[in-house]
């Protein structure tokens, strides 16, 4: 995230009422959590296919061997691209997979495309731009870089709004990175941070033609509606596509919510015949149509125990899926349920601390402590953001405190020598049950920006497999043991002490992070 603390107070923000859907639970279905399919596609796939990371090293060196045996298809949706060493490896990783496919027999069938945002990534002389030109200028037909300008940032406002604060207004903040039918969910950013010791958190989906697929065509459509990074460093839109910030605006929201919305209707409606065929071949004891649409996705596949459900905030263009599931999730969730929530950034939105002060679930909550936030020690504004969280955090425990909530919803900071936390999500544990059957894995931070400002994505995984269950019940377990309770006297501590300037303005600004 970037300084906010002296543009912020200028704006004002809309404030949106949403209502959550009627959860429609299924208790003789697969899984109590197939309502979600009546939003999103729904993704059967074998937990075998599903394998859970735990260290910045081992996904850095998972998107190289990813990136050099990559075949058709390299898509990667982040943030930004960082300038130092590490990330040149990884364009010098692609550039030496492209040159292998143009040296191959016949036309080559590789496609990069990289999805970034343009405030970020243009940000400096040197750049995610810069970075990627190399690229564009050797393989013009094969790579594609986007680079989104959300629609608000127009006009006046962009005018006088100076580098770095221009990101406050809205953002491309997803994160996936597949190759061929590999994909990689995340809430890392290609940055070398991301690569060493800024904690995250890592899922790999191996083998999951579909929901690449999904995921290609979603990119694919916010690209179409972005900025097209061309081979001299300029920047272009598509022909006869609305411009984001030159452009009408309300024009050009509609053409990206019904881009967006094409991908996933399409998705569902393919996911629904797939499901009707595997009924109706299993009803007639007939296989033919199964085994047909099983041979459509790359041969015959165990039964599925394990469902991925993409889940997508893009409030600028209309879009709440993911908002409005999380809301569902936490209404939902019955007596002694525990849920393990984790941001970097802790600064939920008032329907999400609603729900979690007014519902009888248990909570156990994991936001960074000051020292790991990654603003810690930054020069100027940017280092009283720190300081701007621990009030917030130190508001929402009181209000705990007040309504004698403590034993139910229970505050924890991660702090790790030389390490920063950026990870973020959560994990479901039914009542009774001492493994989660149910993760939210992506980009969304549970803040005011995830659900209004930014474009986020991230899938909810729901499992009835107990290795998989187990699998991140030991990620949630190694997050949290780097970690110790809040209680009151952590407030008094000296490295908490919140200057009376930053109380009176977070109020004013805590909506733009």
């Amino acid at each position: 995230r970037s300084s906010w603390l002296l543009l912020a107070p200028l704006l004002t923000p809309p404030v949106p009422v949403i209502a959550a859907p009627p959860c429609s639970l299924c208790p003789e279905g697969a899984h109590r959590f197939q309502w979600i399919r009546n939003l999103v596609p729904e993704f059967g796939i074998s937990s075998s296919h599903v394998k859970v990371l735990s260290s910045p090293a081992e996904f850095y060196e998972l998107l190289k061997v990813q990136i050099k045996t990559a075949k058709q298809r390299v898509v990667m949706a982040s943030l930004y691209l960082g300038t130092g060493l590490l990330e040149q490896e990884l364009v010098d990783c692609l550039e030496e997979t492209l040159e292998k496919s143009l040296q191959a027999e016949g036309p080559s069938n590789l496609r990069v495309s990289i999805l970034l945002d343009y405030t970020r990534g243009s940000r400096g002389k040197k750049n995610s731009r810069t970075m990627l030109i190399p690229l564009l200028q050797r393989f013009p037909e094969q790579v594609r870089v986007s680079l989104f300008h959300t629609p608000n940032l127009r006009g006046l406002l962009r005018l006088l709004i100076p580098e770095r604060f221009n990101e406050t207004i809205g953002l491309q903040h997803i994160k996936v990175y597949l190759f061929d039918d590999d994909v990689i969910l995340s809430g890392a950013n290609l940055s070398d941070l991301y690569f060493t010791n800024r904690q995250d958190r890592y899922v790999l989906l191996q083998d999951s033609p579909e929901i690449a697929d999904f995921f290609t065509e979603l990119v694919d459509a916010i690209g179409d509606v972005s900025l097209q990074l061309q081979r001299d460093n300029t920047v272009q839109m598509m022909e006869g596509m609305v411009h984001p910030y030159q452009g009408d605006k309300m024009a050009y929201c509609e053409i990206a919510n019904r881009r967006v919305m094409e991908v996933i209707s399409s998705a569902r409606a393919r996911q629904e015949l797939l499901h009707a065929e595997t009924f109706h071949s299993s009803q007639q004891g007939n296989s033919s149509l199964s085994q047909r649409g099983s041979e459509a996705c790359g041969g015959l596949k165990p039964e599925p125990d394990t469902w991925i459900y993409p889940l997508i905030q893009m409030k600028p263009f209309g879009i709440q899926i993911d908002e409005m599931v999380t809301e569902t999730l936490l209404t939902e969730a019955e007596r002694d349920t525990r849920i393990y929530l984790t941001t970097g950034y802790f600064n939920l939105t008032q329907a999400y601390m609603d729900l979690i002060l007014g519902t009888r679930a248990e909570y156990r909550i994991l936001l960074a402590s000051p020292e790991v936030n990654g603003f810690f020690g930054a020069k100027g504004v940017a280092g009283a953001i720190p300081a701007a969280y621990v009030y917030i955090e130190r508001q929402f425990y009181s209000e705990v405190c007040y309504l004698h909530q403590q034993e139910r919803v229970q505050l924890q900071e991660y702090s790790r020598a030389g390490w920063t936390f950026h990870a973020k999500g959560l994990w479901l544990y039914l009542a009774g049950s001492d493994l989660p059957c149910l993760t939210l894995i992506g980009s969304p931070n549970f803040g005011y920006r995830s659900v209004h400002r930014d474009l986020e994505a991230q899938v909810a995984i729901v499992t009835e497999n107990k290795a998989l269950q187990q699998q991140l019940h030991r990620e949630q377990e190694q997050l949290y043991l780097c970690s110790g309770v809040v209680s009151s006297s952590t407030f008094e501590q000296p490295n908490r002490y919140v200057k009376l300037w930053v109380k009176l303005v977070t109020p004013l600004i805590k909506n733009f992070f």
